[in-house]
């Protein structure tokens, strides 16, 4: 199994990367917060991959962290009707905390705000992964031009991310538009910002 690929990225849109490797190109399928975390075309990256195959094809899946990864994984073998592609439309609206924050605390309406996920299919989110959150861990960092991770321990940041989109839902934001507000000022200030530090970003931007 090809659990990861770190090679040249010669291409990326929201939802794809193209990652040259020993004169082979390969096209992985990205959510839209790893293809935020993604360095400048030209230069080196590393993706965390799962493979599915199916009888006429093979699809090639990339992650900023393994966390995300096994998430992934995690939603597309537990959960009743949700493949691939639901899963990847899922992980591009919510960060990986914010997704756990609400199968943890049962949070059907944000969930079912997800596009193309109605509110049966959040249910069985919460119903189906409320017991493994937390199983695999969570980590937001962002991909280097070397292709390593951040610095800042996975655990750190991801309390971090997690209070501070609490925090951004106290003053009245929507779970989607603080977790959005809270991915772009970790992408500006990096992952040893301070929650308070994201907060302000998050409400100056």
């Amino acid at each position: 199994m090809i659990t990861s690929i770190h090679g040249l990225l010669t291409a990326a849109t929201p939802l794809h990367a193209i990652i040259e490797l020993n004169g082979f190109g390969y096209e992985v399928n990205i959510p839209v917060t790893t293809a935020e975390k993604l360095p400048v075309t030209g230069t080196l990256v590393k993706l965390h991959t799962l493979v599915i195959y199916r009888e006429d094809s093979q699809t090639l899946y990339g992650f900023a962290t393994p966390a995300e990864r096994d998430f992934f994984r995690l939603m597309i073998e537990h959960v009743t009707g949700v493949g691939p592609k639901m899963a990847l439309t899922i992980m591009s609206k919510l960060s990986l905390p914010s997704l756990q924050s609400a199968i943890g605390s049962g949070d059907i309406a944000t969930l079912a705000k997800c596009p193309g996920i109605g509110k049966k299919t959040a249910e069985r989110l919460v119903i189906e992964l409320r017991a493994k959150v937390g199983v695999t861990g969570s980590a937001e960092t962002v991909l280097s031009a070397s292709g390593t991770d951040g610095a800042a321990p996975a655990a750190t940041t991801d309390t971090k991310m997690r209070d501070a989109v609490l925090a951004l839902g106290a003053l009245g934001y929507k779970t989607a538009d603080a977790d959005e507000a809270i991915r772009r000022a970790i992408l500006a200030l990096g992952p040893k910002a301070t929650t308070e530090q994201l907060i302000k970003k998050a409400l100056g931007s």
